[in-house]
């Protein structure tokens, strides 16, 4: 097996400068940290994280908890996360909830007492009962990608969903709408609310029932909910889907209705994932930054590993943006 000792030996530097060159915690110059890694490469060393863990009381691991990686949303924000601690020398634990509660208690209770540096939680979905499983975590935590109620006791960077509600609706508001209708996931009550405030700015008031929750967060679940919407006597002039992937359910609804987007009905989406990218029409969206968020998020964790002490319990809010496509129009004439 070859050793550090080896790896110093052919670099011609000491056994530290190879541990400084690796841990990234103490500086070395270029040249000297060039040929550190020229020789690890050429003997094909890799480090015994085991006995550096020992060593340091680090792991250089950073775990993430998602509620799934099947979709757009999450898989990119895993992407990003991994790509920040890559750059930092950290590693990746991943854990997913699957949307079940019992298995996110189960998760958390065993990260509690496990050697990660640190954690982060991305969305709040089945997490939100558990988190003082937490409290007592010697490592810092920090939530991202959070809708509900923001607690107290962790620092969240998230984004402004009620603001991304208000620019769909202002959006639509500004072109005429006023028969609209809204298909949600439970979860999002902020992106609807805001929605409604964009409406009621202007003395238009949306019921609850033009509100049809998604049975699932699936094409499927926003074909059948748009189809409920469609039904409606009268029927809205525009759709907010406030998940990207519940409008492309819309769309197919209105294309089955013989309904022409944006002519018949606008439809505006939320989250600017790369699966809705090829969308016909191309699909009116809130774009939010959730790759910014995931390494903003990361950032602070690994300032707060470095640097031993409480993370301040802040609440930052990323702003999304609204990107006007083919799928909304003017309101057809009455």
């Amino acid at each position: 097996m070859v050793t550090m000792q080896d790896v110093a030996e052919r670099a011609g530097v000491t056994k530290q400068t190879v541990s400084n060159v690796l841990s990234g915690r103490v500086a070395v110059r270029p040249a000297t940290a060039a040929r550190v890694r020229s020789a690890i490469d050429e003997l094909g060393y890799t480090p015994n994280l085991v006995a550096r863990s020992l060593a340091t009381g680090s792991t250089r691991t950073v775990g993430l908890f998602v509620p799934t990686v099947a979709g757009a949303f999450y898989s990119e924000l895993v992407e990003e996360v991994e790509d920040v601690l890559e750059e930092h020398g950290f590693h990746l634990l991943l854990c997913t909830t699957r949307l079940d509660g019992e298995r996110a208690r189960r998760h958390l209770a065993s990260l509690a007492g496990r050697s990660v540096d640190a954690l982060l939680i991305a969305g709040d979905r089945d997490l939100i009962d558990h988190l003082p499983l937490l409290a007592d975590a010697r490592f810092p935590v920090a939530l991202c990608a959070w809708e509900t109620e923001a607690p107290d006791a962790f620092p969240v960077i998230t984004i402004d969903y009620e603001k991304a509600g208000h620019l769909a609706g202002r959006h639509l508001r500004e072109l005429g709408h006023e028969r609209v209708a809204v298909l949600a996931s439970p979860a999002h009550a902020p992106r609807v609310a805001g929605f409604r405030r964009a409406f009621a700015e202007n003395g238009i008031t949306i019921p609850d029932s033009a509100v049809h929750v998604a049975s699932e967060p699936t094409i499927t679940g926003g074909y059948a909910a748009a189809n409920a919407a469609l039904a409606a006597d009268p029927s809205p002039t525009a759709i907010f889907a406030t998940h990207d992937i519940l409008a492309l359910g819309a769309l197919e609804a209105a294309r089955v209705a013989g309904l022409s987007v944006p002519h018949d009905l606008s439809v505006v989406g939320h989250d600017d994932n790369l699966e809705v990218r090829g969308a016909r029409p191309a699909l009116t969206t809130v774009a939010i930054p959730k790759r910014e968020m995931a390494r903003q998020a990361v950032e602070l964790l690994l300032r707060a590993v470095e640097r031993p002490g409480r993370v301040a319990n802040a609440l930052q809010l990323l702003r999304p943006e609204l990107i006007v496509r083919d799928s909304t129009g003017p309101a057809a004439a009455l």
